[in-house]
């Protein structure tokens, strides 16, 4: 090779090695670059977030839809979604947590992060709650839900939905057979015997699952009622309980509840009143949009009055919960409070059933404009009490009092038209054998 030869491969050599070089172990501003595998590997965190389904099949796409929003914003934490049934939802749960295979975040029932606190699971988030109240964001909440899921002193989990029981009635039946909307608790004895016919309608449907529980819940702390002293200890047969059970009883001894009620699920109660077999039944907020069809005909009650005054109604305030197996929490943290203020989409396009948690979302024309929910968030929230009235906050035992089926049997027996007083002292042995 000659002289001119050997200088041009020199320069080629030189300039392939320049280009290498920078391409490689430089950045743009002259310092060292990783590699662009090596970045996503040890910058991007993974997050896996379990949401119960909530309502409808829109629902579940509109939950992704904000998910895929929040990782177009923040491209360091990518969030899997997975829908989880409520079906064996306890199960799930636990045995993810007994296996090391729990989420990082998750929705769940309403008493489910004060269990799994109990068992070292749950990660608290007290200085989510600092950060947010210096801030002054709490102020955004409902009165009472923040408190609500405070445990052993701290905050277990942060609110996002309240889900409530209120009474709805065929307005129809009501005009035909001339009979105003009951006020208080004699009212409505008095309407479900009159709209209770030979034709096999009754004036009220309750299934004995627990679904069917709701209803005596309601009557329960309707009247000033409660399972609980302030203190903790179990106070089920106090007078209030037994005066609005004793109600329950009697509208079953006038006939006036179906009796068929004590074989159904909630769906089969559902389904019995939109083919007009009943005249009134305990829903949730979004109960209405399950029957468009007759938009006209189903209207809601105002919160009625028990037999002392009182007013009142069952409300679980549904929450978001970190778990403590999650090797990132910071990046969990981020995401839920991202959740709470941007989920109102999962109602305006998603049709969630329960409310939210939030006032200034419960200001959306969404909410106002819909006549049930503004009749509940104006009439209903403010007396809405957890099965743990009296006491402050929840428990653990809440979640063991509602789902091991003591109030699933006091509802059947109740049904079939046994004796109240005798019912509950079944029911209060067995919530007492759970407290101790």
């Amino acid at each position: 090779m000659n002289k001119k030869g050997t200088l041009l491969l020199f320069f080629l050599i030189l300039a392939v090695f320049t280009i290498t070089g920078c391409s490689n172990n430089s950045s743009t501003d002259g310092t060292s670059a990783p590699d662009s595998s090596e970045t996503n590997n040890s910058e991007v965190v993974t997050l896996d977030f379990w949401d119960m389904v909530w309502g409808p099949p829109e629902y579940i796409e509109t939950a992704k839809k904000q998910v895929k929003k929040f990782n177009q914003e923040h491209p360091n934490i990518q969030v899997k979604y997975q829908s989880t049934p409520w079906s064996n939802w306890y199960q799930t749960f636990s045995t993810a947590i007994a296996s090391g295979t729990a989420p990082d975040i998750s929705t769940g029932a309403g008493y489910q992060a004060f269990q799994f606190y109990d068992q070292g699971a749950i990660l608290p988030i007290d200085d989510v709650i600092e950060e947010w109240e210096a801030e002054g964001k709490l102020d955004d909440f409902f009165p009472g839900t923040i408190d609500t899921l405070k445990y052993d002193g701290h905050y277990v989990s942060l609110p996002w939905g309240l889900d409530l029981r209120v009474y709805y009635y065929r307005k129809d039946f009501f005009e035909e057979a001339g009979i105003e909307v009951p006020t208080n608790f004699d009212e409505l004895r008095a309407a479900a015997k009159a709209l209770t016919n030979d034709s096999g309608r009754y004036g009220l449907i309750t299934p004995s699952d627990t679904g069917g529980t709701h209803y005596l819940f309601q009557l329960m702390l309707n009247n000033g009622g409660g399972i609980f002293t302030e203190d903790k200890k179990v106070d089920f047969m106090n007078e209030r309980n037994v005066e609005a059970l004793q109600l329950y009883g009697d509208m079953v001894k006038d006939g006036s509840v179906n009796p068929a009620g004590a074989g159904m699920v909630g769906d089969d109660a559902i389904k019995s009143f939109g083919q007009g077999d009943a005249a009134m039944i305990l829903e949730g907020p979004g109960f209405k949009n399950r029957f468009p069809e007759m938009e006209d005909k189903i209207e809601v009650m105002s919160p009625l009055e028990g037999f002392n005054g009182d007013k009142g109604t069952v409300m679980w305030v549904n929450n978001l919960m970190i778990y403590k197996e999650t090797k990132h929490p910071e990046e969990a943290k981020t995401f839920l409070k991202w959740w709470s203020e941007n989920s109102l989409p999962l109602w305006k396009e998603g049709n969630l059933e329960q409310l939210s948690a939030r006032k200034s979302f419960s200001e959306d024309a969404y909410f106002q404009d819909n006549p049930v929910t503004k009749i509940v968030y104006d009439e209903y929230v403010p007396v809405g009490k957890t099965t743990g009235a009296h006491t402050t906050g929840a428990f653990p035992e809440l979640n063991e009092i509602e789902g091991e089926g003591l109030m699933q049997t006091l509802t059947q027996r109740l049904i079939m038209g046994e004796d109240p007083v005798e019912s509950m002292e079944i029911a209060e042995q067995k919530i007492k054998e759970i407290m101790e």
